[in-house]
């Protein structure tokens, strides 16, 4: 990616000359690398001066995620990286956020444009996030997504360009190709289908602070636990050990599930059981009958699981490598039943 020589002046930016943006997601979604593009596309591609970074937990699909960019003109220095408080543009990746995030802390009516993921109105949008006022945008990333095989985040990032007013349609193309180009070469037509839509599809509205909401300032979460009042021990006190439990984009795909049980009866039929220990060099076998072990207990057939074979090698104190005769080792071979395969 060749760095352009042409300087850009910003229209738009805050008391320490900054323009910048907050990204609200999903783990899974995109986020963090549609930060990374986009301030590559203003470094590189625009020859201005900033930083991007991110904020998430364990990297769960499914949990909060939240990127910052920050941009300023080529002449000053960035010499801040915390997050940022007050956005211009606010880009919430996942209307579901908004139950259990406070994504709008820090919109400024008049100064931040907030960007949402929906099917909504703007003017529904605006009911559903409670804004005080100012610039709303809606746009369906992803069913733009879905219908041009790519991702939520291009679709988002072609709607934060047009936000921005200076982000250029060539600088982010050619942060997207460095990107995944190489990569992900038979999947570019997609993405880059993906920004343009994201571009030209997403619709802006202007609401008045009316005071139909109150302002949502911006505020650091504390956690609930810290070191003066955490029981000893240590104590995961989110259900499931993830800060938030909404999980719906990342709910894809098929659970295995048990046949019937006459589907399970014909199977057993067909792939009896067999179970065999050797001990040194003599060997005993057992065969029990059917698929029911001594215990009784019947193995599930499950859809999509191959036949299992384990081989446990128990070596005792002492023991001498090499061949086992008896003496020194105690081999045991087992060869787990076949699961049948199936679809329900």
């Amino acid at each position: 990616m060749s760095q352009s020589g042409k300087a850009v002046k910003l229209q738009v930016k805050n008391d320490l000359g900054f323009f910048e943006i907050r990204l609200e997601s999903i783990g899974g979604l995109g986020a963090n690398v549609a930060g990374k593009i986009l301030t590559e596309a203003a470094i590189i591609g625009m020859g201005m001066n900033g930083a991007g970074f991110a904020s998430y937990g364990s990297e769960k699909k499914g949990t909060p995620v939240k990127a910052f960019v920050r941009i300023c003109e080529a002449d000053q220095k960035v010499r801040i990286n915390s997050p940022v408080e007050e956005p211009h543009v606010l880009a919430i990746f996942h209307e579901a956020l908004a139950k259990s995030v406070p994504v709008t802390a820090g919109a400024v009516p008049g100064k931040t444009t907030v960007i949402l993921n929906t099917r909504k109105t703007p003017g529904e949008a605006r009911d559903f996030l409670k804004l005080q006022g100012g610039k709303v945008g809606v746009v369906d990333a992803m069913e733009v997504a879905m219908a041009t095989g790519s991702r939520v985040n291009m679709v988002m990032m072609g709607a934060i360009m047009k936000a921005s007013g200076f982000l250029t349609w060539e600088a982010v193309e050619e942060a997207v190709n460095d990107q995944f180009g190489r990569k992900y070469a038979a999947l570019m037509k997609g993405n880059l289908e993906a920004l343009k839509r994201g571009r030209d599809e997403v619709k802006f509205q202007e609401f008045p602070a009316d005071g139909k909401y109150p302002a949502t300032p911006f505020t650091r979460e504390e956690p609930k636990l810290g070191y003066e009042n955490a029981p000893m021990g240590g104590a995961i006190y989110s259900v499931g050990n993830m800060r938030f439990k909404d999980l719906s984009t990342s709910r894809t795909g098929t659970i295995p599930c048990s046949t019937s049980t006459s589907a399970r009866t014909a199977a057993s039929a067909t792939s009896p059981a067999r179970t065999t220990a050797s001990r040194g060099s003599g060997g005993r076998t057992a065969r029990p009958e059917g698929r029911d072990g001594p215990a009784g207990d019947r193995l599930p057939v499950l859809q999509g699981v191959p036949a299992v074979h384990l081989h446990l090698q128990v070596r005792r104190p002492g023991a001498r490598q090499g061949g086992g005769t008896g003496h020194g080792e105690d081999h045991r071979q087992a060869e787990v039943p076949e699961i049948t395969t199936g679809r329900t």
